[in-house]
């Protein structure tokens, strides 16, 4: 039959994709589902039409937390809990879902093939994806869980309704530990600034999402033995790197904020300040929740640019945030102070880190930064032509880098755009989530298909130049 032998040729071709190729289709698979049914009145008001249900869901998966709608009015209860779906897939690791949904689809795989995937994950390729999937499920539902219990006895205690505080706690939960930034108020969580509860436990949730399961389980396998210096190279250097960026970003926050009188952080005590200055600290690296009102009006522009580095810095590997990631940046300070000292070799914990590592992080960097410059350029010349009021250029690349760093901080910008420039933002924001380099890689592949196994045994000859 001609139907099913259509079908049949699909799903063969469907098989043979490899690793990146599969992560993309998966993602923009699951991009529609979420689309669709966001845009039916089962899940949303009349005013929630497809372009807008798009974005939502395009924001949900790669977990950014930008949006176009008012989730808590725009959308009903059926609809947060489809959001708060998306949410999961895409914090937990879109690519860890492909890889484990490529385990039934792919049978009869080799160890070779095994490995491959298990690269996907950023994490254990030998001990199976199967298992690692199951640690990262349950390590997220215990987290999430306690979470919300904590919010929901000793944080939105002014939420007078059991369900709906239940729901709230739930849904933030989840949001906060998969770094979206997603809130049931149009105001995120402005309202509980003062609320020590609530920022403590959002601060936590968003930095155990943000490390990853690597070291969230290197960490709970050594919990007795943590001083004795068994951890992970990786454990170490993810902790220390975020250690010292939470640090710098409030001490900045702190110090760029306090000297204009026009600022917001000026208006309030020093103890609320140390606290706000903390809580944007770690939400700028990828989660997007706000206590204070983000806006050129109310940040100093050298607190903007602060942000905007620990935006497009991130989270860590196996995490649920984005960006380039703070092992990324370890490397690069690394190679750089090699390069300071005269050293060959690059160096990190006395250990001895591979040119592979180091090209990676180069690339990854390098990629980024020309992607950002790129939208920003788009954007700059949609919003001269279509825009309503004209933006500076530092509110142009805030919201870019926002976007790409799947972070969800908002100048007020987003909502203001066209489509095309709303869909340099969606672009953005898949592109941000899967990583530029599997990205490159799945179209490097489909336009050498049949060429991958012929390996360049071509050698060539060393040349100098001059950097």
């Amino acid at each position: 039959m001609p139907f099913s032998k259509t079908i049949i040729r699909k799903s063969e071709r469907y098989k043979r994709l490899t690793v990146p190729q599969f992560t993309v289709v998966t993602g923009l698979l699951v991009i529609l589902v979420g689309t669709f049914l966001i845009a039916t009145p089962f899940c949303s008001v009349e005013s929630v039409g497809l372009w807008e249900a798009l974005f939502t869901a395009t924001s949900a998966v790669t977990v950014t937390g930008l949006t176009i709608i008012d989730v808590g009015k725009d959308l009903t209860l059926f609809g947060q809990i489809v959001l708060a779906a998306m949410l999961l897939i895409g914090g937990l690791g879109l690519m860890a879902i492909t890889t484990f949904l490529q385990g039934f689809v792919v049978r009869g795989t080799e160890l070779r093939c095994r490995l491959d995937r298990g690269k996907t994950l950023d994490e254990f390729g030998v001990g199976g994806v199967g298992r690692t999937f199951r640690g990262i499920a349950i390590t997220a539902t215990v987290l999430i869980i306690i979470g919300a219990t904590t919010l929901f006895y000793f944080g939105f205690n002014d939420i007078p309704d059991t369900g709906q505080r239940l729901w709230a706690s739930l849904f933030h939960s989840i949001s906060a530990y998969n770094n979206a930034g997603f809130g049931l108020w149009s105001d995120s969580l402005q309202s509980y600034r003062t609320n020590w509860v609530v920022n403590l436990v959002i601060i936590m949730l968003i930095l155990l999402g943000g490390l990853g399961w690597r070291v969230t389980s290197d960490l709970w396998s050594n919990r007795r033995n943590l001083v004795r210096r068994r951890l992970s190279l990786h454990t170490r250097l993810v902790i220390r790197t975020s250690f010292i960026l939470i640090l710098l970003g409030t001490i900045g926050l702190l110090v760029t904020e306090s000297i204009g009188q026009e600022n917001f952080f000026f208006n309030i005590g020093w103890q609320d300040r140390f606290m706000t200055a903390l809580f944007e600290s770690v939400s700028s690296r990828t989660a997007g929740f706000t206590n204070i009102p983000i806006s050129v009006h109310t940040i100093s522009d050298s607190g903007l640019l602060l942000l905007m580095t620990l935006m497009f810095i991130g989270a860590s590997p196996g995490g649920t945030g984005g960006g380039i990631k703070t092992t990324t940046l370890a490397a690069l300070m690394a190679a750089t102070r090699s390069t300071l000292r005269g050293q060959d070799d690059v160096i990190i914990g006395n250990r001895q880190i591979s040119d592979k590592v180091v090209l990676k992080a180069v690339g990854i960097t390098v990629g980024s930064l020309i992607f950002v410059l790129v939208m920003a350029l788009l954007l700059s010349m949609t919003i001269n032509v279509n825009a309503t009021r004209s933006f500076s250029f530092l509110e142009m690349l805030f919201t870019c880098i926002s976007a790409f760093a799947t972070v969800g901080f908002d100048l007020g910008v987003t909502q203001e755009l066209g489509h095309f420039g709303q869909l340099v933002l969606v672009v953005g924001m898949f592109v941000g989530r899967l990583g530029i380099l599997l990205l490159l890689s799945a179209i490097w592949e489909a336009l050498n298909r049949g060429r991958l196994n012929n390996k360049n045994r071509i050698g060539y000859p060393k040349g100098d130049i001059y950097v």
